[in-house]
């Protein structure tokens, strides 16, 4: 544990949304699921977080699920960004093509597609109330989670927006990738705060750890192929070396490992280092795997 405390002092949480600036950052806790069907817990695990960006790799999944592989590809790459996953500049040098569902132009994207599923108006009486409701009702039910969306949270967010976020969402509209900024940014922000424990972020990963018949395979390939080469944005091509698993981080300090048909690891420590990943998280991961 000194070990642990020692690298949580070389971040903090994200000071921008008030409610993330305000929790402890020595909080930690781990679920690991291994076949067949055995699970460990250590730590602080029945703590409820914001999965942030970790509900990325299963928000391309139901888009995935849904419109298939040709129509989603169309809108969002998947290739890896060598930038800071909320780069303005990377969205122009690729002239308004998101480079991936990993980082926030590809997840507005992203969230943007999920809206229309929904089949929610874009026009200009939208409310921007609970529009992920349909896609955390799947998530529960695809992985026997009890994910739900954390409203303080979210109002938190919306009370900082992020003027980078907003930038991106403006080149993503003037290029024809989205269709309504407002909209595209509040469901954005509503997956965002969908939040669970450690348990809940394992059971998605046990989703995208082996065949269960639930998800299409090339599918379940795909997300898990993103995740290794993006999903840890800038540090995504170290780790990929590295580790060699798929993974992906939440500024939230969430922390979801992949290990293809064996299982899964969900770390939850909040201090973050400056690219956005969990401190402790990592260096939990290292010592099993590096």
């Amino acid at each position: 544990m000194a070990q642990s405390q020692t690298n949580i002092s070389q971040g903090q949480v994200l000071q921008r949304i008030p409610l993330l600036a305000s929790i402890n950052p020595l909080l930690f806790a781990v679920y690991i699921y291994s076949k067949p069907n055995t699970h460990y817990s250590l730590g602080d695990y029945t703590i409820r977080f914001p999965l942030m960006s970790v509900i990325k790799p299963f928000s391309f999944l139901y888009l995935l699920e849904h419109l298939g592989e040709e129509q989603v590809l169309q809108s969002v790459g998947t290739s890896p960004s060598s930038m800071a996953f909320n780069s303005l500049e990377q969205l122009i040098s690729d002239n308004g093509h998101p480079r991936n569902p990993m980082i926030n132009s590809g997840a507005i994207t992203v969230a943007h597609k999920l809206n229309s599923i929904s089949q929610v108006s874009n026009s200009s009486n939208y409310t921007g109330i609970f529009l992920s409701q349909s896609f955390i009702e799947w998530l529960n039910i695809l992985a026997d989670t009890q994910l739900y969306l954390d409203v303080d949270m979210l109002n938190s967010v919306r009370s900082t927006r992020s003027p980078l976020n907003l930038a991106i969402a403006r080149i993503l509209y003037e290029n024809g990738y989205i269709e309504n900024i407002e909209s595209a940014l509040d469901i954005y922000e509503e997956i965002c705060c969908i939040s669970g424990t450690v348990m809940d972020v394992g059971k998605l990963g046990k989703l995208l750890a082996h065949e269960t018949g639930l998800i299409a395979p090339q599918h379940r390939l795909l997300v898990n192929h993103v995740m290794l080469s993006c999903g840890l944005y800038e540090s995504s091509p170290h780790y990929a070396q590295k580790i060699g698993l798929p993974m992906k981080s939440g500024i939230s300090g969430a922390l979801l490992t992949v290990i293809p048909d064996q299982g899964a690891i969900a770390i939850y420590s909040p201090a973050i280092n400056l690219t956005g990943n969990s401190i402790a998280g990592l260096r939990f991961i290292e010592t099993l795997f590096g």
